[in-house]
C-alpha cells in the first residue's frame, strides 16, 4: 500500500512539473491569416502572456493543417525585410510576447488543404519545461495594411 501511495505521489508530482509553464501562460486574440488561393503558407498571430514568476520560452509550435510549423520573425537586412526562423520566443516573467505581422509569428508552411474564413486551427505551443498549451486560432481575412510612412504621399 505504501509503495502505491509513493507511486501515486510521484506521478502527481511529475504531472505538475509537466504542466509548469503552460499553466502560467495565457494566450489572447489568436488568429491565422487567410492565405490567398494556392498559397503554400500563412502566419498565425497572438499575444502570449506569462503570468508566472519565471521566464519561459516557446520552443516550437505544431498544427494539423500544415506539414511544417516554424517560429519566425522579420528582419531588416540591408533595407530588405526578410522572414527568418527563430529557435524560440522568450516571454519574461509577468511579461508578454506579441506575435503580429511584420514581427514574431508562427509560420504554417506547406498547407495540406485550402482554409476558409471562419475555420479554426488548433495550434499547440511547446515550452522549454516540456509543457504544452493548445490554442484555437480562427482563420480571418487579412485587413488592408496601412501604407508605410515612407511611402505616404504628402500634399
Amino acid at each position: 500500500m505504501k509503495q502505491l501511495s509513493l507511486l501515486a505521489a510521484s506521478l502527481m508530482f511529475s504531472a505538475g512539473v509537466l504542466a509548469g509553464a503552460a499553466d502560467n501562460v495565457s494566450v489572447q486574440d489568436p488568429y491565422v491569416r487567410l492565405a490567398p488561393p494556392n498559397a503554400p503558407a500563412t502566419g498565425a498571430f497572438m499575444v502570449i502572456k506569462n503570468n508566472g514568476d519565471k521566464d519561459v520560452k516557446v520552443l516550437k509550435a505544431d498544427n494539423p493543417v500544415s506539414k511544417v510549423t516554424e517560429l519566425h520573425t522579420h528582419l531588416n537586412e540591408g533595407g530588405v525585410m526578410k522572414m527568418r526562423p527563430v529557435p524560440s520566443i522568450d516571454i519574461k516573467a509577468k511579461g508578454e510576447a506579441v506575435l503580429k505581422p511584420g514581427s514574431l509569428h508562427v509560420m504554417l508552411i506547406d498547407l495540406k488543404a485550402p482554409m476558409k474564413e471562419g475555420d479554426v486551427v488548433p495550434i499547440t505551443l511547446s515550452f522549454d519545461d516540456g509543457s504544452t498549451k493548445q490554442v484555437d486560432a480562427k482563420v480571418v481575412r487579412p485587413m488592408a495594411a496601412p501604407m508605410p510612412a515612407a511611402m505616404e504621399h504628402k500634399h
